[in-house]
């Protein structure tokens, strides 16, 4: 297995550095995640270089040992004028590598590789194949970037299948046609292989106690892995964690209030489980109490010392912890599913 052994898209947000900075570290080591700074329309300059200084900040005190991307796919011109000094004082002090992209704008694309360059840290080039495979002009699009990019940058490909949900059977056909391409263009430090994550929940889905949804991101996976393709020994896996893919393009909510429940979820060899978590009133401390305990006791459980997250799961079940909130339950989900991923990988590794 190539390492890193995990790259995980998450959002520079509170709950997901959560995550991360509470691994063991012998799994924190084998991940890298793709930070990705959120969307933030709206705002006057002045407001946006508050908010996107701290969404860095909490991205940089995470990631101060291990090396991770930094990307910024939502900006628009106006906010990378604000946005790009802040991201080349962070890429110069932190082991954090630049994101560009085809389909980005020549001007994001030439911020990205002069700050790869001044770095010496390397370039992520993150191809985004959300609707499948766009063929030659996707593959003379990284090549110019790569040849802009010269020897003396360090190149990682991220190839993003984004949601890989039941609707799309052939996305295996699809990432294996794409790599087919893509690999021979470059000599990659990194080919991470990006998709998934959990389907959108609604209440009446877990209304009813445990709710399972396939990992189709991990069936993808496997069927990459057993194509016998001769560089499958360079390639990484990746996926959007127990967020469905759709929520990194979502505005962050502000102030108080939101929706009443929310969901505490969980990662088994073939599925996503999830409860539903109320987030206030009557009796929700003793529902959410009554969730977790349901978590604690069904089959694909793991020791509750495996992670974090687990151990939160039994606090919380036991009454000896907290209920949690929004951004409680998915700082749990995501620290379980992070290290189940990483022993998974390790597991196909000495198989």
């Amino acid at each position: 297995m190539s390492e890193p052994l995990y790259v995980p898209a998450l959002p520079a947000r509170a709950h997901a550095a959560d995550a991360y900075r509470r691994l063991r570290p012998d799994i924190q080591r084998a991940v890298a995640p793709l930070w990705t700074l959120p969307l933030r329309p709206g705002l006057l300059p002045s407001e946006l270089e508050a908010t996107f200084r701290a969404d860095l900040n909490r991205v940089t005190k995470a990631q101060r040992y291990h090396p991770a991307w930094l990307d910024a796919p939502f900006a628009d011109e106006i906010q990378l004028a604000v946005l790009a000094p802040l991201l080349n004082g962070v890429v110069a002090a932190a082991p954090l590598r630049p994101v560009s992209g085809p389909d980005r704008s020549r001007a994001q694309q030439t911020w990205a590789l002069d700050a790869a360059r001044r770095s010496g840290g390397g370039l992520g080039i993150r191809v985004r194949m959300a609707e499948g495979w766009g063929g030659g002009d996707v593959v003379e699009s990284v090549r110019d970037l790569l040849v802009r990019a010269d020897l003396a940058v360090r190149v990682d490909l991220l190839l993003d299948l984004v949601a890989v949900l039941a609707d799309r059977p052939d996305a295996g056909k699809e990432a294996l046609r794409a790599l087919d391409a893509l690999v021979p263009l470059a000599p990659w430090r990194t080919v991470a292989v990006i998709s998934g994550g959990m389907p959108p929940l609604t209440a009446e889905l877990v209304d009813e106690g445990l709710h399972g949804e396939p990992r189709s991101d991990w069936t993808l996976w496997c069927e990459t892995a057993e194509s016998g393709r001769p560089y499958l020994s360079l390639l990484t896996y990746g996926d959007y964690g127990i967020q469905p893919a759709s929520d990194l393009a979502r505005v962050p909510p502000s102030g108080r209030g939101g929706p009443s429940w929310g969901a505490l979820r969980y990662t088994t060899d073939r599925s996503f489980v999830a409860v539903k978590m109320l987030a206030r009133g009557e009796g929700h401390t003793t529902h959410n109490r009554a969730m977790a305990q349901q978590l604690l006791n069904s089959p694909g459980f793991r020791t509750p010392s495996t992670s974090a997250g687990e151990g939160w799961i039994r606090d919380c079940a036991r009454g000896s912890g907290g209920t949690g909130n929004f951004s409680t339950w998915l700082w749990v989900g995501n620290a379980q599913h992070m290290t189940y991923v990483v022993q998974s990988s390790r597991g196909m590794g000495a198989s």
